[in-house]
């Protein structure tokens, strides 16, 4: 799913196309996509870019007549940016939106269809579909110690919770809790002053870190290859990897479509923790420690 950082770039890149430009024409290629009903899809056609911003995972675009459409990624959507005229990639398209500079492609991988686009008016109901979730970029180490303890979750969870922290998924939170050496299961409501300040200032390196890979990256075109696993992650995406601090092999946590990735040996204590599938199935030969994989 793109997280914090690729959303500001995809922002970045598609206002430097975009801003001040007309809306000339809208097109749903799967009925799916489109979420709401009032206004309707054509209401923004001939509507000019006012802005272009990210609001927790979604992108929105801001038109003239206090129009907003709202386009959520989901897992596997993404965007493309074409010249006019320019084929668009056949089944995963979603829609088209042609503008004078150029034609931004939404397309979604795979069958099941997540991603959603949504047309609300005025600020009111654009708010509405704001999870809340603290800017941790913009926070103070007091707001999201706050905001952290607000509910007794694990580290990880909470770091995903959309309710709780703004733009977040499980690429970034697994960097941030390595960065932080925190286990990801660690509750929130028990974590010491020194553990909270030390998340706080993961979470802002990790995500100034990789904002600035990527803008770099993207000098080069729109951003094509958004993906969570990317080279130079530490830990996310690199099962069975040596950890780059002690070269421990790298663990997983499977859970329903979601992985998380942690250092034994940095970030628990040398504990390996349980996964559901594979603990219940190996019984009394999980491995318990680092030293039982080896």
């Amino acid at each position: 799913m793109p997280e914090l950082p690729d959303l500001v770039v995809y922002a970045e890149q598609l206002r430097a196309r975009v801003a001040n430009d007309v809306i000339r024409q809208v097109d749903i290629h799967n009925p799916f996509l489109l979420r709401t009903a009032t206004p309707p899809l054509s209401a923004i056609v001939g509507r000019r870019v006012l802005e272009v911003r990210r609001m927790g995972k979604q992108l929105v675009l801001a038109l003239e007549g206090e129009l907003f459409a709202v386009i959520h990624l989901m897992r596997a959507g993404r965007l493309r940016w074409l010249e006019r005229g320019a084929k668009p990639p056949g089944r995963i398209t979603l829609a088209t939106f042609v503008f004078d500079a150029g034609v931004l492609v939404l397309t979604e991988a795979g069958t099941r269809r997540r991603a959603s686009l949504r047309i609300v008016s005025g600020e009111h109901d654009l708010r509405a579909l704001d999870p809340g979730g603290l800017e941790v970029l913009e926070a103070t180490p007091a707001a999201f110690v706050t905001r952290l303890r607000s509910l007794n979750h694990t580290a990880k969870r909470a770091l995903t919770d959309g309710h709780l922290f703004s733009g977040i998924g499980g690429a970034y939170a697994d960097e941030i809790l390595f960065r932080a050496q925190l286990s990801p299961i660690a509750l929130t409501a028990r974590m010491s002053d020194d553990e909270a300040t030390r998340l706080y200032h993961a979470a802002r390196s990790v995500l100034t870190e990789w904002t600035a890979h990527l803008r770099k990256e993207a000098v080069a075109g729109f951003p094509r290859d958004v993906t969570a696993f990317r080279e130079g992650m530490a830990v996310h995406g690199r099962y069975g990897k040596p950890c780059p601090v002690c070269g421990t092999p790298v663990q997983r946590i499977v859970y329903a479509e979601t992985e998380t990735n942690y250092c034994p040996r940095c970030q628990t204590g040398g504990k390996v923790l349980a996964d559901r599938a594979l603990s219940r199935l190996l019984h009394a030969s999980w491995p318990k420690t680092v030293d039982d994989l080896e």
